[in-house]
Order: structure tokens, then sequence, then C-alpha cells
């Protein structure tokens, strides 16, 4: 088993080019879906949101936003990662009324940690709050890369896009939310000759350390 995740991970790569005739079946969206609701997010908050577009003209319109990007238009769908504008008590409060309901713990014991996390929360900046969301996104960025080796779903991300025409174009302000990140999948074009590429990398000796 392991060594067929290492080969699938050996097949994903940043897909430059995709063929635009070919989209994904509601079965591999549906599992991307999944996977970006299951990702790991510190402190189980899940400050995201992910965007889906897969309007031929939306996507046309995203091209320029995106350094003039062809992913955007060529995939099958553009993934938009957004942050929350704000991590606010009631929030919070939000999230722990759900671990009450869906695990039934008693109130009296998850009050400590609801109130170290509304403190701590109301003690950092507003930048300080948004970086940490962000951090979020690239956990889940890194987790549905690995999920698209797995399933066969090519991808690209790009940091190289214009978060605040993403937010103005999406109407995203009016939802709450920021973009972070953009994940463009679909399958890759037969012509695409960053496919056959080899993966540079350091190497394991090189990254890993063992004490």
């Amino acid at each position: 088993m392991a060594s067929e995740i290492i080969q699938k991970l050996q097949w994903r790569y940043a897909t430059k080019k995709f063929d635009a005739s070919k989209k994904l079946s509601l079965e591999k969206l549906t599992v991307l879906k999944e996977a970006f609701n299951l990702t790991a997010t510190s402190y189980g908050l899940q400050p995201l949101k992910m965007v889906i577009i897969s309007e031929d003209k939306m996507k046309e319109d995203l091209v320029p936003l995106t350094m003039g990007q062809a992913q955007v238009n060529d995939c099958s769908h553009v993934l938009v990662l957004c942050i929350e504008a704000a991590m606010t008590g009631d929030y919070i409060k939000k999230y722990f009324n759900k671990v009450e309901d869906l695990r039934k713990t008693p109130r009296e014991i998850l009050a400590p940690f609801e109130s170290f996390l509304t403190t701590s929360f109301s003690e950092k900046t507003e930048a300080e709050v948004s970086a940490w969301m962000s951090k979020q996104a690239y956990l889940a960025l890194g987790n549905l890369l690995t999920v698209c080796a797995l399933e066969h779903i090519d991808a690209c991300p790009i940091e190289g896009f214009e978060p605040a025409k993403y937010d103005d174009y999406l109407g995203l302000e009016k939802l709450g939310l920021r973009s972070v990140l953009v994940l463009t999948v679909g399958h890759r074009a037969e012509d695409d000759m960053f496919a056959a590429m080899k993966k540079v990398r350091r190497g394991v000796d090189r990254v890993v350390i063992e004490l």
C-alpha cells in the first residue's frame, strides 16, 4: 500500500495545461468536497469555506485576475479556498454548541476551553487572526493535493492571483469571506510537457532528520 501511495504522489504534478474537454465526475467532486470538510484545522474550528466554480464564463473572467494563467479557464473546476473575515465569540460559541450536540459532552466540561479560545482570539490583532486562518487554508490545500493524487485528479495550486478582485467578482465580502488560495482541478492535456518531467526534490536524506 505504501509503495502505491508513493507512486501516486510521483504521478502528481502542478498541471500547467488542462484538457478543457474533460470534466471531473460528480463522484470525484464529491470526494474533494468531503476531503475539504475533513481537513484537520487548529482547535477544529474550520475557519474556512471553499467556493467551487464550473461555469465557463466565470472561469474565463477569472483568468486576468489570476496573472493570465490559462489553467483557470481550461480546468474542470476552480476551487477558491477562503477564510472567515473574522473569528468572533459567536463563531466560537456555535462551534462548541455543535460539539455539545454531536458528542453529548456536558457544557461545564467544554466551558473552560471555550472561554480560553474566546479570550485568546479577542486579544489577537486582526492581522494575527488572519495569518492564523490562512495557515488553516494551506493545511486544506495540502490535504486536497494529496487526495487529488490518490484519486488521479490533476491539480495546480495557485497563489498568483489578486484576492481583492476575486473577492469583489465572487461577492465574497457579502458572505463574510476572503479568498486566500486557488486550486484548479481537472484532467491534464496529453501535450502538457510538464507531465513527463522528473520531479526535482532535495531527497529524503536531505529533508528528513532522524534523532
